[in-house]
């Protein structure tokens, strides 16, 4: 969950379907202590399971945040879910970090993007 000014913000590309993807909403909690470091530990670990694709992440000023992770198949899903470590992090999330959260995971049936075309910018008259 890094949030790097310097890194230019891009959403997680559309692959070709079939996909799933695993929805987690949250409200969190006053206590924060240890989050981002187990956030981003989260984030490093979850790039060494086979079929992960992705991941996006949204804050809104009221607090809700959501979390999209992106995966080739089930098993790559059913790989994360059960990591040792994650299964940690889930409960110290419920424990201390989370007021409530949604997990909604679902197969990707159509995908497309977009990225507008960079436009070069000539000299201005001053």
């Amino acid at each position: 969950m890094s949030n790097h000014s310097d890194v230019p913000v891009t959403p997680v590309e559309a692959y070709e379907p079939p996909y799933y993807v695993a929805v987690f909403t949250t409200v969190r909690t006053q206590d924060q202590s240890g989050y981002s470091e187990t956030a981003a530990h989260m984030e490093e670990l979850v790039k060494d399971v086979p079929g992960f694709l992705g991941m996006d992440h949204a804050q809104t000023p009221g607090g809700l945040g959501i979390t999209v992770g992106y995966f080739r198949d089930a098993d790559a899903l059913t790989e994360w879910r059960g990591n040792a470590e994650h299964r940690a992090a889930q409960d110290r999330g419920r424990a201390q970090w989370y007021e409530s959260y949604t997990l909604h995971v679902a197969k990707v049936e159509r995908s497309h993007g977009f990225v507008r075309a960079m436009v070069p910018q000539g000299p201005t008259a001053g």
